[in-house]
């Protein structure tokens, strides 16, 4: 399981690229400063936690555990609400009243799942 983490925090790394240089080269003149900013928020988190998934692939492959499987799971969960929520608004004017509150808990929650992982004694 842990090479899917790792797979999802690449894609997810890969698409906080492509739409950043989506956002610095062709969205700003066509959605306006507001949506822009939504953009390059949802960029920001999908970087971060694609990152933290890369983390929960090489943590769980060393220990595996639970703990890091949940994270990983939360981190995807957080993503696909947050980031995504943020792009539905700012690229087609869709609100999911909801979704990205909800999706950032889940991030939160991941860390901490993430976190309390390292705690764990093994064994």
């Amino acid at each position: 399981m842990f090479r899917l983490w790792i797979f999802l925090g690449a894609l997810a790394g890969l698409i906080a690229v492509g739409m950043e240089a989506a956002a610095a080269h062709a969205l700003g003149p066509r959605i306006g400063p507001v949506a822009l900013g939504l953009v390059r928020s949802a960029d920001q988190m999908l970087g971060w936690h694609g990152l933290a998934l890369l983390a929960c692939g090489i943590w769980a492959e060393r220990r595996g555990g639970w703990l890091v499987h949940a994270a990983g799971f939360a981190f995807v969960l957080g993503i696909l609400g947050f980031c995504g929520g943020l792009y539905a608004l700012a690229l087609s004017g869709l609100r999911l009243p909801g979704v990205p509150p909800t999706g950032g808990v889940l991030l939160m929650l991941g860390w901490l799942l993430l976190a309390a992982s390292a705690l764990r004694r093994s064994g």
